[in-house]
């Protein structure tokens, strides 16, 4: 035990470089969890404990060195492990078997807050090696985990199994939440209980990967899922393409989560001396539920992995639903002024506006020829740019640079440019086929887009990037006999692309966009500073899918636009977009009076508090699942500011109603309580109106903010005295 001691005083000083010993233990931590990895008797590494933290380093000497078969934290394939491996490989001798030993490990402190731990592992027959890298955020409780595979055989090998990472788990039960999705339909919640065997989320869909179901998931251990009790994993993956999680309970009813890019026909060649990395498992472990868990997500992406994640963000007026592709420079112009009325800062320009051979007129032309088409805007974007200069605000405008008509000068010029069958009639997603990122040619054409526009017209101040196909007729031109590497080489090419831009544009916003919400992983958000949820902008739906979104994502990356989808009140659509990052995509101008000096006010209200909505702590206070109603609210860092979210959605005739408990206030001050986004003339008729309460009271007791009234709702201002 004073070994084990000795060795991890050891280790805790700046970054040092262990050699392999049985016994060794190691030891990655965060502010609440620990998880503690040992060498065992046979030289292979084992998961010995993930849990709460531990008080005493001396009990780090309890852990023991022995073998514990079904938690190797790496284990290769073709051995004695009887369950899914994370890494298999087929040598140059058709030998498909690996095993891993370890060799050492290393610390780098990258600054107060934030360690890596890079451990070595080697195998003892074949030249591979393997280094596991868990980077821990100490006071947000996150750890991303990922791997890097190299080898030094003669010839290339082919590898079939590259996981990220494998964790352990054991309890008496387990419950999965997945988060299925299709287009309009996002991030619709279910749990299970997961049994003996596998169950099994990932995509196969390459580009629009997250279409059917969202890279992440939340596993209660030990009991069911609840917001703000019992023990939870919240997991994610940083892939921009298919991925999957595997949730394996074994014989003994521990429980094996894997996670990394999807295998399914991604065989890859490695050659010699390349290392191969696998995409970042990001994970908590909360015993506080999920909304602790949330929480540290959210801080964790705004200071660490969301571009400009402390930045403001910029309101605005969409011309989509207002012209669809029924307009010319003239109506973008008017609506120019429109978004100045309103107040917001910029004039958003959607699909439309490019093509001259094929102009765009539909979806079935002209996508990958990305010139102004003369004939609706004869002066060019350009013009438009100075438009929206003229009328104060800033101009954003709409691309899909991964895609192509075949209706375009684009597909006649360079039909090796396109992942297309050579010798199959062609299945058109939308009417459009997907580039090949794999091929550095159409990467610099994909690159040339935003920089050519950023070029001519540097003005430019956000750019809507969309993606509306996942990849059909899966062949590459390029990659030609090494079609297996396709869905892993596509989405490096995206990031090659991505990452040439904020080199160049380290500030310039950009919305990540895929048929609505069919991307959304946090590596993306690495070039994204938001991303657009679905295309249902119907208040009612978007509940639950801002619901949904916010278990993973804070909401200054969730784009909420008031639209025309629904048949509800504009009081109710305008408080339900106030929810996250607000923009508008519909007519002012056919507005009363009365709305558009309701949605300026709206605007006004939502950029005072935008520090406190964008920035502040979120908590989910009444489920939309589980009543008729709705409750969420922020609260700012300091606890001094906070708003308060109170929806109606169908309440039954003579429901029982309910006070709202508020959460992550200071007990001991006192909050005044104001509604606002009050239609012109109205008062509030909520009862609590301007009085002041403790925070005590107002978590214990609560505030009367549900009605019996069909899509009613009312924000609530909470201000210290």
């Amino acid at each position: 035990m004073k070994y084990c001691l000795f060795l991890w005083l050891f280790l805790l000083v700046g970054m040092v470089r262990v050699q392999a010993a049985a016994g060794d233990v190691i030891r990655v931590s965060t502010a609440a969890t620990d998880l503690i990895f040992r060498v065992g008797t046979d030289g292979r590494l084992y998961q010995a404990y993930w849990g709460e933290r531990l008080l005493n380093d001396s009990d780090l000497g309890c852990f023991s060195g022995k073998s514990a078969k079904g938690w190797e934290v790496y284990p290769g394939s073709g051995m004695e492990d009887y369950f899914e491996p994370a890494l298999g490989i087929a040598h140059q001798d058709g030998n498909m078997a690996t095993l891993l030993k370890y060799v050492s490990v290393e610390k780098h402190e990258i600054d107060a807050n934030v360690t890596e731990t890079v451990v070595a592992l080697r195998d003892e027959v074949y030249p591979v090696e393997v280094k596991l890298h868990y980077m821990a955020f100490h006071r947000e409780n996150i750890i991303k985990a990922w791997s890097e595979i190299r080898h030094r055989e003669k010839k290339p090998v082919r590898m079939f199994r590259f996981a990220s990472s494998m964790l352990y788990l054991e309890a008496p039960r387990y419950f999965l939440t997945e988060f299925s999705s299709d287009w309009a339909k996002e991030v619709r919640m279910s749990s299970q209980e997961l049994q003996f065997g596998k169950k099994i989320l990932d995509t196969k869909l390459g580009s629009r990967a997250a279409m059917h179901v969202q890279p992440f998931f939340q596993l209660g251990i030990g009991q069911e899922l609840s917001e703000n009790h019992g023990k939870v994993l919240v997991g994610t993956i940083g892939w921009t393409g298919n991925f999957r999680f595997t949730f394996e309970v074994d014989n003994l009813g521990n429980l094996r989560v894997i996670s990394g890019i999807n295998p399914y026909a991604s065989d890859y060649e490695l050659q010699p001396g390349e290392w191969f990395k696998t995409p970042e498992f990001i994970f908590t472990l909360s015993d506080e539920g999920t909304g602790k868990a949330s929480r540290d997500f959210h801080d964790w992406a705004r200071r660490y992995q969301v571009k400009d994640g402390l930045g403001e963000r910029l309101t605005l007026l969409n011309n989509w639903e207002n012209t669809g592709f029924d307009f010319n420079e003239e109506k973008l112009l008017a609506l120019m002024q429109e978004a100045r009325h309103l107040g917001v800062d910029m004039f958003l320009l959607d699909d439309g506006w490019f093509g001259n051979k094929y102009p765009r007129k539909d979806d079935r032309a002209g996508l990958g020829d990305w010139d102004a088409t003369a004939a609706k805007l004869p002066r060019g974007v350009g013009a438009l740019v100075k438009g929206a200069e003229k009328a104060g605000v800033k101009f954003g405008i709409w691309i899909e640079p991964e895609m192509v008509n075949p209706k375009s000068e684009l597909f006649e010029k360079h039909p090796e440019w396109v992942i297309h069958l050579p010798n199959r009639e062609l299945y058109y997603f939308r009417n459009q086929l997907v580039l090949d990122l794999s091929n550095p040619k159409v990467q610099d054409f994909v690159y040339g887009i935003v920089d050519g526009l950023m070029t001519e017209n540097p003005e430019i101040a956000f750019f809507k990037w969309d993606c509306n196909s996942p990849i059909t007729n899966i062949y590459s031109p390029y990659l030609k006999e090494k079609q297996s590497q396709l869905y892993v080489d596509h989405v490096r090419g995206i990031y090659r692309v991505l990452e040439r831009l904020k080199a160049k544009y380290p500030h310039l916003p950009m919305m990540l966009c895929s048929g609505g919400g069919a991307r959304c992983d946090y590596e993306a958000l690495k070039y994204f500073t938001e991303f657009w949820p679905s295309d249902n902008t119907d208040p009612l739906e978007r509940i639950f899918i801002q619901w949904g979104f916010s278990q993973l994502f804070p909401s200054q990356v969730l784009c909420a636009h008031v639209t025309g989808w629904g048949r509800q009140p504009l009081k109710f659509r305008v408080d339900v977009a106030m929810m996250c990052k607000l923009g508008f995509d519909i007519g002012i101008a056919g507005m009363s009076e009365e709305e558009q000096l309701f949605c300026r006010e709206a605007v006004s209200h939502f950029k005072r508090l935008s520090p406190v909505i964008l920035q502040g702590d979120f908590y989910r206070l009444v489920s939309p699942y589980e009543t008729n109603h709705a409750s969420v609210m922020h609260v700012a860092k300091d606890r001094g500011k906070a708003v308060v979210y109170a929806y109606d959605m169908h309440p039954r005739f003579g429901e029982k109603l309910f006070p709202v408990k508020l959460q992550g206030l200071d007990p001991q001050k006192k909050y005044k309580v104001e509604e606002i986004n009050l239609l012109p003339g109205k008062k509030s008729r909520l009862r609590e109106n301007d009085a002041v309460f403790s925070g005590d009271y107002l978590m214990k007791v609560g505030l009367d903010l549900l009605t019996t009234a069909h899509t009613s709702s009312r924000i609530i201002e909470l201000t210290v005295q």
